[in-house]
C-alpha cells in the first residue's frame, strides 16, 4: 500500500497536456477529492499565467530573438527554449523552430527517436531534439509546476500515472516510461487513455455509474485525440455478485485525429484564399494549420462563435504584401470534419488504402483513409468473436447487441458509447458518430447504443488517471484485462538454400494476450543461439485477436488480419568470460512490469543471469 497522500494523473498528448490529482487523505471510496493542477507557463514574452492545458509545443528561438528574461520561469529562471502557451503561439508565426505532435514521433518506427530531427523540415542553422527529449520537456515542466506550487508535497514522493494510447506498442511503451524517467518520475505508471476515460467517466457519477450499466453491456469507447484515434471495448462482466469492467479488445495504431482535420482545414481556407488571388507558399501553409488548430478550438468549444479571423505572416513584400488576412467559419469546419472525418458509411466498409510512390518526404506515417467511421466499422468487424470465452459476461434478452454479436453479427455489437477527446464538444459529430452506429445495429436486428454522458472531454484522460492511481490501493471499480495483444517471436525454419525460396517463418508466443502489470510468463522452451558480443535482431508480431495462444504456442500460418510485425527487438549478450563470438543457448522470458512496460529477457542455459532484450526504437536508422 502506498503512502503517497496525492495520486496524480498526467494526459501527455498530442496537442494538449494536463495534470489532475486525487487528494487520498481526503477521500473515501468512491467518493474522491480532485482538482485540477492550473500550470504556470509563459503565455507571451515574461508574462506568466496559469492555465488548466499546457499545450504540446516547444518552441527553439534564434539567439537574439528575445530579449534577457523573456522566456523566465519562476522555478528556474531564463531556459533557452519555451513550452505550453507561449510556443503554440510563437510558433504559428514562425513554424520552422516550432516543435509540434512530439507524441506521434515518439511511436513512429521508421526514425530514430532519440535522434535530434524535430522540428522535421526545419533548415539546417535551426537547433533540433530528439521526440524522446521534447517528450522529457514537457513531462519536467509538469513536475517542476507541481513542485512550485506544492512544495510540502514533492512530486518525486506521490504516486503518477502518465497515459499513453491503447494502440501505442511495447516500444513506443518503453519511450514513453523512458521519457518519464528521466523528467524525474521515479513512482510511475503507464495507463491507456480510452480505460483513462471511463475511469473518469466513473468518477464523475459519484457511485451511480452502476445504475447507467449493466450485465451484459459492451462498452464502445472512441478516443479521437491530437494524434490518434483510440478505440477500445470493454465488457460489464458479474463477477461473485458484483459489477467488474473488462477491457476486451483496442484498436490497432491509428494516426488520424486532429492533426490530420487542422491540416485538412487549413487546405480549405487556402483554397478559397486562391481563389481571391492569394497564393499560400509551403511555409504559410504550415502556419496557416496552426492557425486553424486555435481557430477550431474556438468553434468547437463556444458555440456562440460563427468565425474566426485568421492571420497569417508574410516573409515578404516578395511574396505577399503585408500578412494574409482570411477567416475560417463554423459551416467549413463542420463541412470538413463532418463529410471527411465522419461520412456516413455501413457496416461492411473498411478503410482505403493507395498505392504509395517510391519516394515520399520524410514525415509521420498517418492513416491513409482519413474516414474514422470506416475504421471503426473494420475495428468491430474483426472483434465480432471476442467475447466468446469471457467469464462472467451474460449477454441476456435484455441484452439484444451482445447476444447477437455472439451469434450471426458480423460485427460486435456495443451497447454503450463513451466518446473522448476535443472534436466531440460538438454535438453534431457526436450524433453523425452515434446515427452512424445505430444504423448499423439496426440493419442486424440489434438494439440501439447508448451515449455515457458527462465525459469531460478535456480534462477526463488527467482526471481518469489519477483516478486510477488511486483504484489501485484498492479503493474503487479497477478495468481489468491486461497487456492489449499476444506477442510473438518469429522462427525461421533450417533448411537448405534454394534459389528463389526464402525459408518459411514460423510465429512463437511468448507472452499471452491479457497478462497484467507485474506477472510474468512461463519461460520458453524454445532455445536460441545468441551470439556473445554482437546484436542480434528477432521478428516481432502482435495480436489483437488470437486470445488463447498460450506461451510457447507455435504458428505456421497467419492471416494478415491475426497477426502484424512491430519493430524488431534485439540483444546483446556481453562477452566476459566467455570467447567473443561463442554461440550461447539462451531461453526468453516475458513479464509486465508494475509500470505497464512489456519487458523480455533472455537467460543463458545453466545461469542465473538475465540480460534485457530491447526493442529497436532506432528506425530505419539502424537497419
Amino acid at each position: 500500500m502506498s503512502d503517497a497522500r496525492y495520486s496524480i494523473g498526467i494526459d501527455l498528448g498530442t496537442t494538449h497536456c494536463a495534470l489532475s490529482y486525487v487528494d487520498t487523505h481526503a477521500s473515501d471510496g468512491e467518493k474522491t477529492t480532485q482538482d485540477v493542477l492550473p500550470i504556470a507557463q509563459l503565455t507571451g514574452p515574461g508574462a506568466i499565467d496559469n492555465l488548466p492545458l499546457l499545450p504540446s509545443f516547444l518552441y527553439l528561438p534564434h539567439p537574439d530573438e528575445l530579449a534577457s528574461g523573456d522566456l523566465y520561469l519562476p522555478w528556474t529562471g531564463q531556459r533557452e527554449f519555451a513550452v505550453g502557451e507561449f510556443a503554440r503561439s510563437r510558433g504559428a508565426g514562425t513554424p520552422i523552430r516550432l516543435v509540434s505532435s512530439a507524441k506521434s514521433w515518439l511511436c513512429h518506427p521508421g526514425v530514430d527517436r532519440r535522434a535530434g530531427i524535430l522540428p522535421n523540415d526545419a533548415p539546417p542553422e535551426v537547433a533540433r531534439v530528439s521526440p524522446l527529449e521534447s517528450s522529457v520537456r514537457y513531462l519536467t515542466h509538469l513536475r517542476e509546476a507541481w513542485d512550485h506550487t506544492h512544495p510540502d508535497a514533492p512530486f518525486a514522493d506521490q504516486d503518477v500515472t502518465v497515459t499513453i494510447p491503447a494502440s501505442f506498442d511495447p516500444a513506443a511503451r518503453e519511450l514513453t516510461a523512458e521519457a518519464a524517467q528521466a523528467a524525474g518520475f521515479t513512482r510511475m505508471t503507464l495507463l491507456e487513455e480510452p480505460q483513462a476515460a471511463l475511469y473518469s467517466w466513473i468518477e464523475k457519477s459519484g457511485g451511480q455509474w452502476r445504475k447507467q450499466v449493466r450485465v451484459g453491456d459492451i462498452i464502445l469507447v472512441v478516443d479521437v485525440g491530437g494524434g490518434t484515434t483510440d478505440l477500445s471495448l470493454i465488457a460489464v462482466i458479474e463477477r461473485d455478485g458484483n459489477l467488474e469492467l473488462h477491457r476486451v479488445a483496442v484498436g490497432d495504431h491509428i494516426l488520424l485525429g486532429g492533426d490530420n482535420m487542422d491540416l485538412a482545414l487549413a487546405h480549405v481556407v487556402a483554397r478559397k484564399l486562391a481563389a481571391q488571388g492569394t497564393q499560400a507558399d509551403a511555409w504559410q501553409l504550415r502556419a496557416l494549420t496552426y492557425a486553424c488548430r486555435s481557430a477550431k478550438e474556438t468553434l468547437l468549444s463556444d458555440p456562440a462563435t460563427d468565425t474566426v479571423p485568421l492571420v497569417v505572416p508574410s516573409r515578404g513584400s516578395k511574396l505577399i504584401g503585408g500578412s494574409i488576412r482570411t477567416e475560417l467559419t463554423r459551416t467549413e469546419l463542420t463541412q470538413t470534419i463532418l463529410e471527411g472525418f465522419f461520412p456516413q458509411v455501413d457496416s461492411a466498409a473498411r478503410p482505403v488504402n493507395r498505392a504509395r510512390v517510391g519516394l515520399t518526404q520524410l514525415g509521420l506515417p498517418y492513416a491513409q483513409d482519413a474516414g474514422i467511421t470506416r475504421h471503426l466499422a473494420a475495428f468491430l468487424g474483426r472483434q465480432v468473436g471476442a467475447l466468446a470465452e469471457l467469464a462472467g459476461f451474460g449477454g441476456g434478452a435484455a441484452n439484444e447487441g451482445a447476444n447477437a454479436a455472439a451469434q450471426n453479427a458480423s460485427f460486435l455489437h456495443p451497447t454503450a458509447v463513451l466518446f473522448n477527446g476535443g472534436v466531440f464538444k460538438s454535438a453534431l459529430l457526436v450524433e453523425r458518430l452515434m446515427g452512424t452506429l445505430n444504423g448499423w445495429l439496426a440493419a442486424e436486428g440489434a438494439a440501439s447504443a447508448r451515449l455515457l454522458e458527462g465525459a469531460d472531454l478535456d480534462l477526463a484522460v488527467a482526471r481518469g488517471a489519477a483516478y486510477y492511481g488511486y483504484v489501485r490501493r484498492g479503493r474503487g471499480v479497477r478495468i481489468r484485462g491486461g497487456t492489449a495483444r499476444a506477442y510473438y517471436i518469429a522462427i525461421e525454419s533450417a533448411m537448405p538454400a534454394v534459389p528463389g525460396l526464402e525459408p518459411p517463418v514460423q510465429a512463437l508466443c511468448v507472452a499471452p494476450f491479457g497478462m497484467e502489470e507485474g506477472t510474468e510468463a512461463e519461460l520458453l522452451a524454445q532455445e536460441f543461439g545468441l551470439v556473445v558480443g554482437e546484436s542480434v535482431h528477432f521478428r516481432f508480431f502482435g495480436s489483437s485477436v488470437r486470445r488463447q495462444d498460450q506461451v510457447g504456442t507455435l504458428l505456421d500460418y497467419w492471416s494478415p488480419e491475426e497477426l502484424q510485425e512491430l519493430e524488431e527487438i534485439q540483444a546483446t549478450l556481453p562477452a566476459a568470460g566467455r570467447a567473443t563470438g561463442e554461440v550461447v543457448p539462451v531461453k526468453l522470458h516475458a513479464r509486465v512490469t508494475e509500470a505497464g512496460t512489456l519487458e523480455l529477457e533472455a537467460i543463458p542455459r545453466g545461469s542465473e543471469e538475465r540480460w534485457k532484450v530491447e526493442f529497436d526504437v532506432r528506425g530505419g536508422a539502424q537497419a
